[in-house]
């Protein structure tokens, strides 16, 4: 008996309205995370999560220093990815800043369970990195690593994220107090976690 044979599922690449949609909303979702705990006082991991710990350290603001630490891994996005992933990345980046200093005029919180934040916040940034991935595009630095070692090596990049953001929330032990920072940990563990059981090579056949 002969083996049917099924014709290969054509790749399609996303439109650019469809690139330009996927990432105002996937900011969007990134900087509603991050205001949500800003204001619960917890940190994530990657660039995010570092310009978390500046903002509580000196008292600028996130939109601002996210900013600044992202600029350095412009180039290697340039160098590694190509500069539409570069230029992708930079428009994301600026967007979530914007959208982190506009959320608060928005949104306001007058009870905020500790939690709750964690796991919301935390989902929120997650589903909102995966949709910039699955669109060839970053929130700097770590990410691009991460993606860059999936494309190449084919290391899952949520688990590449989740090693290199556990050694990030321990540079927040200065920081935070306890509580906060073992709930910064279950929330990096919901990021990556979206990230790795939904991003995974081949399972998703859209490209940007």
């Amino acid at each position: 008996m002969e083996t049917p044979e099924f014709e290969p599922i054509p790749v399609t690449r996303h439109a650019f309205y469809e690139d330009v949609l996927a990432i105002l909303m996937a900011s969007l979702f990134v900087a509603f995370g991050v205001v949500i705990y800003g204001k619960a006082q917890l940190v994530t991991g990657g660039t995010a999560g570092l310009s978390l710990l500046l903002q509580y350290a000196t008292g600028y603001g996130f939109w601002i220093v996210f900013s600044l630490v992202n600029l350095p891994f412009y180039l290697l996005a340039i160098l590694r990815m190509g500069w539409r992933f570069a230029l992708r990345t930079f428009f994301a980046v600026s967007v979530v800043s914007l959208f982190s200093a506009l959320v608060p005029r928005w949104v306001a919180f007058t009870h905020l369970d500790p939690v709750f934040a964690t796991v919301v916040g935390g989902g929120l940034m997650g589903t909102g990195l995966l949709m910039l991935f699955r669109h060839r595009t970053a929130l700097g630095g770590i990410n691009i690593l991460a993606m860059y070692l999936q494309e190449k090596l084919g290391w899952r990049a949520g688990y590449v994220q989740l090693g290199i953001d556990l050694a990030i929330l321990a540079g927040s032990l200065f920081i935070l107090a306890p509580a906060n920072l073992a709930l910064s940990v279950l929330g990096a563990v919901v990021v990556n976690m979206i990230l790795a059981i939904n991003h995974r090579p081949g399972r998703y056949l859209g490209m940007s």
